[in-house]
């Protein structure tokens, strides 16, 4: 059996999942791959896309809600534990796609990539059948204004990345918006994005009132941060075509899917050729020219 690549696309509401997912899925079609998106999020009203999988078709966000009386977020656990105990239904429906590029649109509540199993142990069980997927965490890049939203946006991917076990990719939305916001930021771009020396970052934390009085925590939650040094993040704006290729080339390399998938050469030389290969070396050159 061959290997079925594909994206597990997470964040918290607002992050831009589902616009994310289906740019990425244009993008994806425009150099030659089959794609299917998967909505695995039943509290998904608003999508974007045509769902090749749609989990509303095993389970209802709405009829959980009004059965068992629970609130949005109870169902939405509730669902995905579900899902967990009926993963076979998922696994026939991903097997149909076998020669398609996966991407996974999933739910917003953070619960459920920080500590609860459900997603995690669905991730194992598609690896177990040859689905090599790469987590994909969107932020809002609206947090880098705030020390303190940052910070927590930090816990929240170091936590998730941990949780998870998967092949990671971090990814900083809505880079359009943060022109508007760019003069109130304490730092360049180059800082968040690459998670550069956090002291800094505590410094602005023991300025401001709110967040000052919780300077042990802040200081402990910052040496957790850097001693796994496992974050940094990708920016995108998704009508930037030049970000969006630097987001699939990482995604591609993280997943494997450059050794195993089979995207003719001549497709991947004429992309690069249209939107000009980035490489490592020419990220920040790429930001510094997004923002002029």
């Amino acid at each position: 059996m061959s290997l079925i690549f594909g994206q597990l696309v997470i964040g918290p509401p607002g992050s831009g999942k589902t616009t994310y997912c289906n740019a990425m899925g244009n993008f994806l079609r425009k150099i030659g791959r089959k794609v299917a998106i998967i909505n695995v999020d039943p509290a998904n009203e608003n999508m974007e896309y045509t769902a090749a999988v749609d989990i509303s078709e095993l389970i209802k966000h709405n009829e959980v809600m009004d059965t068992y009386q629970l609130g949005p977020n109870g169902a939405l656990v509730y669902c995905m534990e579900f899902l967990d105990k009926n993963v076979d239904w998922l696994i026939k429906k991903v097997l149909t796609l076998k020669d398609h590029y996966l991407i996974f649109d999933c739910p917003g509540q953070i619960e459920l990539y920080t500590h609860h199993k459900s997603v995690a142990a669905i991730a194992e069980r598609l690896g177990q059948n040859l689905v090599r997927l790469c987590s994909v965490q969107l932020v809002d890049s609206h947090h880098c204004s705030d020390p303190g939203k940052y910070l927590s946006s930090l816990v929240l991917c170091t936590t998730t990345m941990l949780q998870l076990g998967l092949p990671h990719v971090n990814i900083m939305t809505k880079l359009d918006q943060m022109k508007k916001f760019r003069d109130r930021l304490a730092f360049n771009i180059d800082f968040y994005t690459e998670v550069l020396d956090l002291n800094f970052l505590l410094d602005k934390l023991d300025e401001d009132p709110m967040t000052a009085k919780y300077k042990k925590l802040n200081a402990a939650l910052v040496s957790l941060i850097e001693d796994y040094s496992l974050v940094s993040f990708l920016p995108l704006d998704i009508s930037n075509q030049r970000l969006l290729l630097q987001v699939k080339n990482a995604v591609d390399k993280a997943n494997g899917y450059i050794f195993g998938g089979n995207e003719p050469q001549d497709v991947q030389t004429l992309l690069a050729c249209a939107v000009g290969a980035v490489n490592e070396s020419e990220r920040m050159s790429t930001l510094d020219a997004y923002f002029q």
